[in-house]
């Protein structure tokens, strides 16, 4: 692609276009002047002679190596002539020298590929996609000399077919304005170049607003975020959408009847004293016969969190599996103060996390830690942290508190005998089915 000769061209003479494909990189040009200063230029630049007014070279490709020599005051830099190349050539031998020698991000090696294809495409239009004969086919009707371009960027850059494809495919999805934002930012790597291809609109913009304030972002993450937010709205519409209200959330706390030595001398911190037991009902099965008519109101989609205390962990698992959920994780709550306890003075206790049919679980990296710390109140109540935290996972889908103590948190609807009303106008929790109902 036109003839080559070497010689020392003086910088004054040499002009570079102002729009180029690369980015002038300070620190690299430091480290080209630091090694050309003790081992001299390892690679001549390329250059073509101007054709306006014939004085002079354009820079082909060595801007690095260019500024480098004026850094370190020289007069003039070896460099290749190459004559006989339009301007699509010359830039598509930029090109490939950047993607061959240059330590090009990932974002700059998608433009390369992205431009040097339609370069390509333009100096031979037979082998776009969509025209007479694909593949090997195409190369033999118009000759080995004409190939594809993916196996023409192959051969030429030393890289594979598929690696450019995916670039390439990449780039088109992101487009040159976005590519040419984030290189050099968090976002400038190949998989969350991947995984900012699949954010549209307005989220795309606003992360990579974060990435360009100088903050670490990692897009994969936000991507699982917003399909877990809509796959949480997915959900909240299929059960809003049933007949019969439903819940895709439930929390409980169980109205458990603990056993102790002596029911003369042991009941005086027995929770029957503050509200009605599930008096004579200690095991799972036993728990489940009287508590069972509760759950009719539970979607097929459900995710239960069963507070439970130390001792009667088994009974729980085993009640929670017993009404079809399957036991998936807890969180614990640290208390202020400790409590009773005949094994060990109980400073917690523990939320289970059961779930059936298809629930969406916490996007990865909006996890609350498992263990959570607030004061204790009166008689069992819980902190309402807890339900702040449910609510963050899941906003949208309706959402039950069964034996609530007080009045029923905004957003929820609540079931007990100690369950207040919320004003005027909220919804009735009676044609679910579930007896005791408060408005919530």
């Amino acid at each position: 692609m036109g003839e080559v000769h070497t010689q020392e061209i003086g910088l004054n003479g040499i002009a570079v276009h102002p729009d180029r494909l690369r980015a002038l990189r300070p620190d690299v040009v430091d480290e080209l002047a630091a090694s050309m200063r003790e081992s001299g230029l390892l690679h001549p630049i390329l250059l073509l002679p101007r054709s306006v007014g014939g004085i002079g070279y354009m820079l082909v490709a060595g801007r690095h190596r260019l500024e480098a020599a004026r850094k370190l005051k020289w007069v003039s830099i070896r460099a290749e002539i190459r004559d006989g190349l339009d301007a699509v050539q010359a830039e598509l031998a930029e090109i490939d020298e950047n993607l061959m020698r240059a330590e090009l991000s990932a974002a700059e090696r998608d433009l390369h590929r992205l431009r040097r294809k339609e370069l390509h495409e333009k100096l031979h239009p037979e082998t776009k996609h969509g025209t007479t004969g694909r593949g090997r086919e195409k190369s033999r009707q118009f000759g080995d000399s004409i190939e594809r371009f993916t196996a023409d960027a192959a051969k030429k850059t030393g890289t594979s077919e598929r690696t450019i494809q995916r670039s390439v495919s990449r780039a088109r999805k992101l487009g040159e304005d976005t590519l040419r934002q984030v290189v050099g930012t968090s976002l400038d790597k190949p998989e969350q170049l991947n995984a900012l291809a699949r954010l549209k609109g307005p989220e795309r913009e606003q992360v990579i607003e974060r990435a360009l304030t100088g903050a670490r972002v990692n897009v994969a993450a936000e991507v699982k975020k917003h399909k877990r937010a809509e796959r949480e709205a997915e959900l909240a519409g299929k059960i809003t959408a049933l007949p019969d209200i439903k819940f895709g959330v439930i929390v409980e706390d169980l109205e458990w009847d603990f056993q102790v030595w002596s029911r003369e001398t042991g009941m005086d911190r027995h929770a029957a004293n503050h509200y009605p037991v599930a008096e004579g009902a200690h095991s799972a099965a036993e728990l489940h016969e009287r508590t069972e008519d509760r759950f009719a109101c539970a979607a097929d989609d459900c995710v239960l969190f069963m507070w439970t205390t130390v001792p009667m962990l088994a009974v729980a698992i085993d009640l929670m599996e017993l009404r079809g959920f399957r036991y998936v994780s807890n969180y614990v709550w640290g208390k202020d103060r400790p409590g009773t306890g005949y094994w060990s003075r109980n400073r917690h206790e523990i939320l289970l996390i059961g779930t059936k049919g298809k629930v969406v679980a916490p996007a990865p990296g909006t996890q609350w830690d498992s263990v959570i710390l607030a004061p204790v109140e009166e008689h069992s109540r819980k902190p309402d942290i807890f339900l702040e935290m449910i609510e963050s996972y899941y906003p949208n889908v309706p959402k039950l508190e069964l034996n609530r103590r007080g009045s029923a948190r905004l957003g929820w609807h609540a079931w007990g005998n100690e369950a207040k009303s919320l004003p005027k106008g909220s919804t009735p929790l009676a044609e679910a089915g579930v007896a005791e109902v408060r408005e919530a």
